[in-house]
């Protein structure tokens, strides 16, 4: 066998981002020492973005069951039945460490990447959304990371044509260092035209398809399996560089393929590249692989198969078709403009062998590349010893708000309940003519082409919760995309999610991974909620200069829902004067009084971060949920809102912003009431008051719509007082 001339030294051996133990395996599995090709694979595919060997364990704990889930984690994307045929396919993942180094190129590959997912599968693509996490806006470096991201991800969506409909943007100093891009896409697909990655028949042909190979990305994924040091600019080569016109044209190719019987498997090049794609498939298929390396295209001389394996250049394909099809598909594809070859053949062996100048320069076995490899249970603290670590006690000494009406208009003003319409105004929501509730509401609302029903899709975390409690935390992820997706009207059907955490080599950091993923799977449990797809990125720490240390733990949660008449669909916007104003949920100090343990208006107004979150009452987050959906099922409430950052004056605030429309409002006379992020509570407006019945459920009339300003004891706001304020944070900060 030909073998790469640089020796395996334990140098470069740890330049892999191998441990000497991980090595070690390496040689038992292949019975040798590997040449620098193999090495390079073991590396990629070990890798904690690719082998997820710290939290695979506990991901298993997760529901990801029901009746309507045809397909949850383990493939591109999960899907669930929708109902006449058609199913949503879905995933979030995240391109954190790219979009450091690289802003623009950074999210623009992260947003390309998770369309492939989707369209691998044989969906249409049909919206986008993000979820954003950056550090302090008066960091040197912030405003430059947050005009790239946002760029980015415009860039590429807008030009691939898929709506960017929505999704969130919060600030933390704990993200200064290392900020977080977690992308999503939901498709339809036809529910018997589903394509999945199990590579099967001996014989068939292997064909790439798409761009060329650069050496863009390479070790992209080891890159992003380790914390930051202070040779952050040394990784910038390792960050890729899409093409959003190609990844338009490769979406019609691929889908004009699909509507044919030639493909077995596909699968797309994403983190590992050719790598990871040909491993998976084969895998899952129970079979083996062998590529001509020499038929690989490439786009940059002299390229070693090294390169090849190991790249991550965008917009790329692998497939396997049935035999006799290559020609038709070939044409496909010339048509389109875009790389087809056939570079290898499914085998029986097991084995990944690649050929290069007529000789073998890898082979290996495929099992202890995926099912056989490392899986850590790391050592974790308990809860006691983790709160004491944390600091976190119950809140003391909360001082008296001495003018809510001042409080209201500062956290409106705060960069973490400022107005984005800077961001979403860079994105086209409206492409495909589908969007019927984007950016601003609780859940952006998209029309299934041609029929009358549509998906209501949300991102949600609150990391500073997940920090003081990562139980109660997880638990909130989960249900506060619960409760938007019931806000707008729709079934919560399924989850997808992205956990960001720090180290998963300290105790601490493992505990708040563990505790996260506790929370999420109880509350998915108790509200039938499962989760079908997601991504882990762990190691998002920072040691470079300026950086702070781990981040604060993000489980990043996508819902989707389903609404079966889009014409239901409700908005949290004020529709008229006159009409009843309904706070559903009680609080823990009473009917209005509320939780002020770690929320925004005790950081905003007292700079304090501290106490203990909200907790959630799963049982009351259902009934709660499924009261308000009767609700707006029989057409009786205008608008609905659910209360989360920034507790019951802040939604009411948003509503008559939405609305242009201002209220009157009893009761709210302490800033307990006023700013408490008690959970589990809807802030509704009905004009037939008098025909709803609580049933049970606890409900307080608080206020009547009117006017041109947010009143109530103590307090009068004018709305354009609180639209000044709302648009001020990134108006003045992007103007500066």
């Amino acid at each position: 066998m030909t073998t790469d001339s640089a020796e395996i030294t334990p140098e470069i051996v740890e330049a892999h981002g191998l441990s000497p133990e991980e090595y070690d395996h390496v040689l038992k599995a292949i019975g040798r020492e590997p040449n620098l090709i193999e090495l390079g694979i073991f590396s990629v595919m070990w890798s904690e973005h690719c082998s997820y060997k710290s939290s695979r364990l506990h991901l298993k704990k997760l529901p990801t069951e029901a009746p309507w889930v045809i397909c949850g984690p383990g493939e591109n994307a999960g899907i669930i039945d929708i109902g006449d045929g058609q199913a949503a396919i879905f995933k979030m993942e995240s391109h954190n460490h790219p979009s450091y180094i690289e802003p623009y190129q950074g999210a623009a590959t992260g947003v390309g990447g998770i369309l492939r997912d989707v369209f691998t599968m044989g969906a249409r693509p049909i919206a986008n959304m993000n979820a954003l996490r950056f550090g302090r806006p008066d960091h040197p470096k912030m405003k430059h990371l947050v005009q790239g991201v946002v760029a980015g991800i415009g860039g590429y969506g807008n030009c691939v044509g898929v709506p960017t409909v929505g999704g969130e943007t919060n600030f933390h100093k704990a993200y200064d260092g290392n900020i977080l891009v977690n992308a999503m896409t939901v498709g339809i697909a036809d529910g018997d035209k589903i394509f999945y990655s199990a590579a099967t028949g001996v014989g068939n042909p292997i064909v790439y398809v798409g761009s060329k190979t650069g050496r863009d990305g390479i070790h992209g994924a080891t890159m992003a399996s380790a914390d930051f040091g202070d040779d952050i600019e040394e990784k910038r080569p390792t960050v890729q560089v899409g093409d959003p016109f190609v990844e338009k044209l490769l979406i019609e190719a691929c889908l004009e393929l699909m509507a044919t019987d030639a493909i077995v498997a596909i699968q797309d090049m994403g983190a590992a590249g050719l790598t990871s794609s040909s491993v998976e498939m084969a895998t899952n298929g129970k079979t083996g692989i062998r590529l001509n390396m020499n038929k690989v295209p490439c786009r940059e001389e002299a390229m070693t198969p090294y390169e090849m394996m190991l790249s991550e250049s965008q917009e790329r394909m692998l497939m396997v078709l049935k035999p006799g099809k290559e020609a038709m598909a070939e044409a496909i594809f010339s048509k389109w403009e875009l790389d087809f070859a056939v570079i290898g053949e499914v085998t029986d062996t097991g084995r990944m062998v690649l050929d290069f100048n007529g000789e073998p320069v890898c082979d290996i076995p495929l099992g202890p590349l995926a099912d056989e490899a490392p899986e850590y249970d790391r050592p974790s603290v308990n809860r006691e010893e983790y709160r004491a670590w944390a600091g976190v006690k119950a809140l003391e000494n909360v001082p008296e708000s001495t003018n809510i009406g001042a409080d209201l208009l500062k956290l409106m003003a705060s960069p973490d309940l400022a107005s984005r319409r800077w961001i979403w105004e860079q994105y086209d929501s409206q492409v495909m003519a589908d969007t019927l509730q984007k950016s601003g509401g609780d859940a952006a609302v998209v029309r299934i082409h041609g029929t009358g029903k549509a998906l209501a899709i949300s991102t949600d975390c609150t990391p500073r919760y997940c920090y003081a409690d990562p139980y109660e935390g997880g638990k909130q992820a989960i249900a506060e995309a619960y409760r938007n997706i019931c806000a707008v009207g729709a079934t919560p059907l399924a989850v997808t999610n992205c956990l960001n955490f720090g180290n998963p080599q300290r105790p601490e950091i493992m505990a708040q991974f563990t505790g996260c993923l506790e929370g999420m799977g109880d509350a998915c449990r108790a509200l039938d909620f499962p989760i079908v797809s997601g991504n882990v990125s762990l190691y998002n720490e920072s040691k470079a200069t300026g950086g702070g240390s781990a981040i604060l733990p993000t489980p990043a949660i996508g819902g989707v829902g389903l609404i079966e008449d889009h014409t239901e669909m409700t908005t949290i916007a004020f529709k008229a004067e006159g009409e009843a104003i309904y706070l559903i949920g009680t609080a823990n100090r009473g009917a209005l009084g509320g939780h002020l343990g770690q929320s925004l208006w005790l950081r905003e107004t007292q700079e304090r971060e501290d106490g203990l979150p909200p907790s959630v009452d799963l049982d009351a987050e259902r009934s709660h949920a499924q009261f308000v959906r009767k609700l707006i099922s029989e057409r009786k409430l205008s608008a609905v809102h659910d209360v989360s950052d920034g507790g019951l004056l802040v939604a009411l605030a948003e509503m008559a912003l939405a609305g242009g429309i201002g209220c009157k409002l009893k009761h709210i006379d302490n800033h307990f009431a006023a700013f408490g992020e008690d959970q589990a509570r809807y802030v509704v407006t009905s004009a037939v008051a008098d025909t709803i019945k609580a049933a049970g459920i606890a409900m307080t009339r608080i206020g009547t719509t009117g006017g041109t300003a947010v009143k109530g004891p103590g307090f009068n706001i004018a709305i354009s007082d609180l639209r000044e304020a709302s648009d001020s944070f990134f108006r003045d900060w992007m103007e500066d």
